[in-house]
């Protein structure tokens, strides 16, 4: 009984730190004006919607390779 109350508290405790960051350091998104860090999309299935973007031909994108005078990014904190 006590080996797997062992067992199950050393999962528990690999979780939370596989899960969460303890080191304090929060992450904040660009602030207005900063530049956005380089990051790569997948390219849409819908053909519409690559078109829309002017994507086609290749399976990934970054933002400055749409076809567009303006891009709006919204940025979601799900914390």
């Amino acid at each position: 009984m006590i080996r797997e109350i062992c067992k199950l508290s050393a999962m528990l405790l690999f979780f939370l730190l596989l899960f969460f960051d303890f080191t304090g350091a929060a992450v904040q998104p660009p602030q207005e004006g900063q530049v956005l860090p380089d990051m790569e999309f997948s390219v849409p299935n819908n053909p519409e919607h690559q078109q829309y973007l002017g994507l086609s031909g290749k399976s990934t994108f970054r933002i400055p390779e749409i076809k567009a005078e303006v891009v709006i990014i919204e940025i979601f904190s799900m914390y």
